[in-house]
């Protein structure tokens, strides 16, 4: 058991790392643009991959009526966020210990895990409507309207993961460091839970 919460501590410690480094990526490719724009989403923040790709960005998004990239101050997320992520390296760290000193079964690991993926599950919704806001509720007094064969309005929805092409651009939408240490620290929890159970079986 003990082996196993150190797993599950190790694991709540690497969501640590979305403090420092970005979640999740999109990057915008053209032949225009030899150097990609892109912008990377942080838990507190939205920022560009260069000095000034969300400004090249809002001005060629101005022409076909999209939104401006919101400040970081104008989404709730990014006051959430933070604190959730702090929250459950908190519990994470709590279980873990617990854990160790025998005062808790391995079936907490689980429930880490499950409340954890509920909430990824739920930032991923957030972060796709957002998109979806963002690429279909166009300004109609835009400077190019452009349309599909059938007449309806087009979208530049970015892709929630994977390629997309939006007019002349590849866009592409992909999890960033941080991503991968979440994802890292989830596999370590519910390999806690596994390595807790078996040993739970054999002592019994």
């Amino acid at each position: 058991m003990k082996k196993a919460s150190i797993l599950m501590i190790i694991g709540a410690l690497l969501l640590t790392g979305l403090f420092k480094f970005p979640l999740w990526n999109i990057t915008l490719g053209a032949p225009q643009y030899p150097e990609p724009l892109g912008m990377n989403i942080h838990i507190n923040g939205i920022k560009g991959m260069h000095e000034f790709d969300i400004q090249n960005i809002d001005g060629l998004n101005h022409y076909i009526g999209m939104k401006i990239i919101p400040k970081n101050e104008d989404m709730w997320e990014f006051k959430v966020f933070p604190i959730v992520i702090g929250s459950m390296v908190a519990l994470g760290l709590l279980i873990g210990i617990l854990g160790f000193l025998g005062k808790i079964s391995y079936h907490w690991f689980l429930g880490w895990l499950v409340l954890m993926t509920i909430l990824g599950v739920l930032g991923m919704y957030d972060f796709n409507a957002w998109m979806l806001d963002y690429g279909t509720n166009l300004n109609p007094n835009a400077i190019i309207k452009l349309e599909k064969p059938d007449g309806t309005p087009m979208t530049y929805k970015p892709p929630l993961f994977g390629h997309e092409k939006l007019l002349n651009f590849d866009a592409y939408s992909y999890p960033r460091f941080g991503g991968y240490l979440m994802g890292l620290g989830m596999f370590f929890t519910l390999l806690a839970f596994v390595i807790g159970k078996h040993s739970k079986t054999t002592n019994s």
